[in-house]
């Protein structure tokens, strides 16, 4: 604690304390040559020349505390932008500079993995394009698959890495403290929003290819749902939506892979919450559809999906055309669909007068549909 209090850990407590300093140390050499030179005109010559040195190595300590730094910053910033794979950021110190290096650098190994293994997934599309040579549709569509993926990955990235670049030149240029702080919170932002893309990128490429093992276990869906929303709605301070649920009292267990299932719950929750209009509804409904699936909904009060985007609501990095589409990663809904698709679960989105409703029915346990039968 006391380490943190006054320890030099910040850009800020840096200058202040070499502000502070040279201050000092300039009023010093004023009383010192007042008091040792023979005559005024002597004692400034001596003053100033004293004030001249301290001032010039002040000017090195900054350049080496911050102009140094933002160089080393901006010129992997900009290596980063040009996927230049060698990228590296060097800089080690136990201020926001370093921070920042550390994300930069821990940004860029994550994204170097995701291009790696979309080489890899690559390649075995080539081998199976080979194998399939008869078949030119299938050919077709696989490599506009791979390259829409480029394509949609290559554009994702430019918004964050350009922000990277404009707002590490920004720094370079900057002496209001205020602004240097949210140019580098903005910077901080931009690389976890990369972080978070190749990560959910990296689990849907999982998903898909069939390598992500399902650790399936009995558990009470009801109360599953329940901790989800309670996290993600429920206690939040400031929300302007008004939330309903319909719940069942009884308990519904499923089997599945419980991690699995709550990034279901969690992305569809979330998806209701970013959609759901100023002092709208926002519904969650559960309730057993058959003896044997249980039925979950969200509803978001809002504007409708345009029923031809419906079916593309599913695909990676679709956003639609809502103003709320900025932020996230256009990842969460295939997620969803690969999750429930793995356990052969009906799903789907649906327009209503008011707004748009995502459910999905999955299988019950039979000891479930035996106690709730009674």
């Amino acid at each position: 604690m006391s380490k943190k209090l006054f320890g030099l850990n910040t850009v800020r407590k840096k200058v202040l304390l070499l502000s502070k300093l040279l201050g000092g140390t300039i009023l010093v050499f004023y009383l010192l040559t007042s008091e040792l030179a023979p005559n005024q005109s002597v004692a400034f010559w001596v003053w100033f020349f004293l004030l001249t040195v301290t001032i010039l190595g002040a000017d090195h300590l900054l350049e080496k505390m911050i102009s140094r730094p933002l160089r080393s910053i901006n010129k992997t910033a900009q290596q980063m932008a040009e996927l230049d794979g060698d990228a590296h950021c060097s800089l080690k110190s136990n201020d926001e500079f370093g921070e920042l290096a550390h994300s930069l650098n821990l940004m860029f190994d994550n994204l170097n993995n995701t291009l790696e293994k979309l080489e890899t997934a690559n390649l075995r599309l080539e081998e199976a394009n080979i194998r399939l040579t008869e078949d030119v549709g299938l050919k077709r569509a696989l490599l506009d698959e791979r390259k829409e993926l480029a394509d949609s990955l290559s554009h994702e990235m430019k918004t964050p890495l350009g922000i990277i670049r404009a707002y590490t030149e920004g720094l370079r240029e900057e002496i209001d403290e205020e602004k240097r702080q949210h140019y580098t919170e903005t910077i901080l932002n931009a690389v976890w929003q990369m972080d978070e893309m190749i990560v959910s990128l990296l689990d849907l490429s999982a998903l898909e290819a069939g390598a992500s093992k399902l650790k399936n276990e009995s558990f009470d869906f009801v109360e599953l749902t329940e901790t989800v929303a309670g996290r993600l709605l429920i206690d939040i301070p400031d929300h302007d939506f008004h939330l309903s649920y319909e719940l069942p009292k009884e308990k519904i267990h499923i089997y599945a892979d419980k991690d699995r299932m709550r990034q279901v719950l969690t992305n569809l929750i979330e998806n209701g919450k970013k959609y759901v209009s100023s002092e709208g509804e926002l519904r969650i409904a559960i309730y057993m559809c058959s003896p044997g699936l249980v039925h979950f909904s969200i509803f978001n009060e809002g504007d409708n999906i345009p029923e031809a985007e419906l079916p593309k609501v599913w695909k990676r990095f679709y956003r639609g055309v809502s103003p709320a589409n900025g932020s996230g990663s256009g990842l969460g809904l295939s997620i969803v669909s690969q999750i429930l698709t793995a356990y052969g679960a009906d799903y789907g989105v649906k327009n209503h007068a008011n707004g748009v409703e995502f459910y999905f029915n999955f299988p019950v346990e039979s000891s479930s549909v035996h106690h709730l039968q009674q």
